[in-house]
């Protein structure tokens, strides 16, 4: 393979990686933090004291651990009532319901 094509080759690489990273932002930046709404084990980050990352809640609806969405849809996102009938939504901000005994 002579130093041109080499050239080419490693150019086309960096090229092609360059463009998945700019659509990987361009993803992140449409998406939000949604507290609440992870079921067990699903969340994305954070879970609060304790936890390391994804996949750490151990409690449905956690209201500490958080998933990405869509950004605008966090607040909207329908969820089952909690056991005394207080509605649940989902937050841009850590909650204190739904946490860990």
């Amino acid at each position: 393979m002579s130093t041109t094509m080499k050239t080419l080759a490693i150019a086309g690489v960096v090229a092609a990686s360059m463009t998945g990273a700019s659509t990987t932002t361009a993803e992140a930046a449409s998406k939000e933090k949604c507290y609440g709404i992870s079921l067990a084990g699903a969340n994305d980050c954070a879970a609060g004291p304790g936890t390391t990352c994804a996949g750490t809640s151990v409690t449905d609806y956690q209201g500490n651990a958080w998933t990405l969405v869509d950004a605008g849809t966090c607040e909207s996102i329908e969820l089952p009532a909690m056991a005394d009938g207080t509605e649940r939504k989902g937050s841009l901000e850590a909650q204190d319901r739904d946490l860990p005994a």
